[in-house]
């Protein structure tokens, strides 16, 4: 079974957000103009997409829609396919306003990765292992 999996962040200010992402991290997009309403970044495997903080927690509840910044003990992945992608992307993101929290290194893990925070504070992990393998779509092969 084909299932779509998308990754929704709440943003405070979408056309700040949309040239973070686009502009500055080069991900891909169709969405053009001013405040669209919700933006959507096509990569292998899973889609991020973007939507107004306030709009999403109203949709979570009318009523009572959570409230809240900080860290949520959630993190985002970039999985890069070489390490000196890792580099590359930690780059483009503190070009374009993210926040470094970890520099790229050696992890206990095997791997070499490094941690930034966007400009709504969601902390994203670039990461790399040589022995990660990789699907035709791209995507990581979890075996």
């Amino acid at each position: 079974m084909n299932r779509v999996h998308v990754v929704t962040l709440g943003v405070s200010d979408m056309n700040r957000a949309l040239r973070f992402y686009r502009d500055g991290l080069g991900f891909k997009t169709s969405a053009r103009g001013e405040n669209p309403p919700i933006v959507f970044f096509q990569s292998d495997g899973v889609t991020l997409a973007l939507c107004p903080r306030d709009g999403m927690a109203k949709d979570i509840s009318q009523e009572n829609p959570p409230q809240g910044e900080g860290f949520a003990g959630v993190t985002l992945a970039y999985v890069a396919r070489e390490q000196g992608e890792v580099d590359r992307v930690m780059e483009l993101a503190e070009r374009a306003g993210g926040e470094i929290v970890k520099k790229p290194q050696r992890v206990f893990w095997g791997g070499y990765s490094g941690y930034f925070r966007d400009l709504d504070g969601y902390y994203w992990e670039v990461m790399y292992w040589e022995d990660w393998k990789f699907r035709d779509d791209g995507s990581l092969l979890i075996e």
